[in-house]
């Protein structure tokens, strides 16, 4: 195994991790050709190669020497909401990309907004900034799934490795049965959440504000393309979700809080998160693979996140990780020994 180095991972190479590929996509949308394979390659193979050669880098505990933090985030959300409405007309409209150029353009640009856009939006969503939060859900509600800005928030931190958490994968279940109950339960629980909070104070329900949102989103496909428009909008959104729901599906499979004699859960602890270690997919995805203490501290700043030793950690990168969870026999297989490492190790753990 190789010894991580002493010096924490500097924001210079998150920016430059997860920021690469936007320009070599707006070249590739422009002149096509080799720019779009690079940008493709890169999200693809490139950075899981590269996380093989290099040695893993430890968190970083001091958030205060990170103050452009937050300025990344803003730059990649707004990145977002720019590549969306290029790469549907590139796709879709009267570009001069080949057919084979329109596929590169419309699987990368897919690949950079599940695997760099949502990491991004799911921190602006943790920020107490109200515009750095709105940022973030107005990216949720661009790829039609502005309901994950508030769910994420008041179900699944709430009640993440538990039955009551529609993101929480079940040993044993598999991605395709897991992805329509966590879309259709986070809806409704991030919902029910919300309107709880406003019960006597009556104010714009945030869900009129995604819905709101998404319609405008697939108008403006309509006004850049017409109906290949809407319908190459709606693929990407699709595709987009389909990353992150099978993040949450990773993240947390076969996980589970035990019950407290009172009937309570017991509190979320590093040991409730799939956790990877990889530290070029962890730079790209802004450290979205340090699991376990974003959940223990959820305000705490990307750069600053660390990887708890008593955390169960996958031996694969992320991205990886997840192209395994779409065939479900080989992934319940590569699976198998790790989930039963970590239930030996909690020998009281009941499912909750």
């Amino acid at each position: 195994m190789q010894a991580e180095p002493r010096r924490p991972l500097p924001l210079a190479s998150f920016a430059v991790a997860s920021l690469l590929p936007l320009p070599l996509l707006g070249l590739g949308l422009w002149h096509g050709g080799l720019w779009l394979w690079a940008a493709f390659l890169y999200m693809a193979i490139l950075t899981i190669l590269l996380d093989q050669l290099v040695p893993l880098v430890p968190g970083q505990s001091d958030a205060s020497e990170f103050p452009g933090a937050d300025l990344l985030l803003a730059t990649i959300g707004l990145g977002t909401l720019a590549l969306l409405p290029a790469a549907t007309w590139a796709i879709a409209g009267p570009s001069a990309l080949t057919f084979t150029e329109r596929v590169l353009t419309f699987f990368a640009t897919g690949f950079w907004l599940g695997q760099v856009g949502h990491p991004a939006a799911h921190e602006l969503i943790h920020r107490p900034n109200r515009t750095l939060f709105r940022l973030g859900a107005a990216y949720y509600s661009a790829i039609l799934f502005g309901q994950h800005a508030s769910a994420h928030r008041l179900v699944h931190h709430r009640h993440v490795a538990s039955r009551e958490d529609p993101n929480s994968a079940r040993a044993g279940e598999s991605f395709y049965r897991f992805a329509p109950r966590a879309w259709i339960g986070s809806f409704r629980q991030g919902c029910a959440a919300e309107t709880a909070l406003r019960s006597g104070h009556p104010s714009l329900h945030p869900y009129a504000a995604y819905l709101t949102g998404s319609a405008a989103a697939l108008i403006l496909a309509s006004l850049i393309a017409g109906l290949p428009g809407l319908l190459i909008w709606t693929a990407l959104a699709l595709h987009t979700q389909s990353q992150i729901l099978l993040s949450d599906y990773v993240q947390h499979y076969g996980l589970t809080r035990a019950r407290l004699p009172d009937g309570r859960l017991e509190p979320v602890g590093p040991g409730h998160s799939w956790n990877t270690a990889h530290w070029l997919t962890s730079a790209m995805m802004l450290n979205a693979p340090r699991h376990s203490d974003h959940h223990l501290n959820p305000s705490r700043p990307f750069p600053a996140l660390r990887l708890p030793d008593d955390a169960p950690r996958l031996p694969w990168p992320l991205p990886l990780a997840c192209a395994m969870a779409l065939c479900p026999r080989i992934w319940r297989r590569a699976m198998s020994p790790h989930l039963a490492r970590w239930q030996d190790s909690r020998p009281g753990n009941t499912t909750a």
